[in-house]
Order: C-alpha cells, then sequence, then structure tokens
C-alpha cells in the first residue's frame, strides 16, 4: 500500500487549504483513512479520520473549520482546511488503518504553514 499527499504550502491565517491523499496497492475494503499532523517538538495528533463506513472523528481543535472526506471507492481522502490558524502549522500525514489487523499505513507526508 502507497499514499501519496498533496496540497501543503504556505498560506495566511484565515486561509483555506485542502489536502488530498491517494492510496494505491491491495487496499482491503473495511478500514478508516485519516490525517495526523505533527509540529515541531510535540507529538504526533490525530487531526480528522474517516471510516469505511462514512463515520468521522476530529480533533477538538479543529471541529468547525476542517472537514474529511472520502472518494474514488474509498481510495482517496481529502481535508479542506478552513479559517486557519499559526497553531495549525505542522506536518500532516495521510493514515490509513486495516481493523482486521490494526495495521497502519502512512504517507510521507506535507508541509502546511499558517503565516499570522
Amino acid at each position: 500500500v502507497r499514499l501519496v499527499e498533496s496540497g501543503g504550502g504556505l498560506v495566511q491565517a484565515g486561509g483555506s487549504l485542502r489536502l488530498s491523499c491517494a492510496a494505491s496497492g491491495s487496499i482491503v475494503s473495511v478500514n478508516a483513512m485519516g490525517w495526523y499532523r505533527q509540529a515541531p517538538g510535540k507529538q504526533r495528533e490525530l487531526v480528522a479520520r474517516i471510516t469505511s463506513g462514512g463515520s468521522t472523528n476530529y480533533a477538538d481543535s479543529v471541529k468547525g473549520r476542517f472537514t474529511i472526506s472520502r472518494a474514488n471507492a474509498g481510495s482517496a481522502v481529502y481535508l479542506q482546511m478552513n479559517s486557519l490558524k499559526a497553531e495549525d502549522t505542522a506536518v500532516y500525514y495521510c493514515n490509513l488503518h486495516y481493523y482486521h489487523n490494526s495495521r497502519d499505513y502512512w504517507g510521507q507526508g506535507t508541509q502546511v504553514t499558517i503565516s499570522s
């Protein structure tokens, strides 16, 4: 399984970005895909996750600002980020999680930088 992210960049506070992640390879249909982020000196944290059944959950810090969605029969996941804040600055990682064996796959990460 391979995950490739795109869409990061530099944007001013209050702006928007859309991250994309495409999964390829032999993908088990029952899974969850999500976005994590890691800021300098901090642990990686969950931003948002969506299951193959469409259930979503978000970190409290992004609720109401970020929206996660899936497409392409579940092989792509997107993160629409609005009202961005300086504290959203981090490397964002795409994640694919398999429930049947608890295995995780990760993308290479994409940098998101918010200027205040």
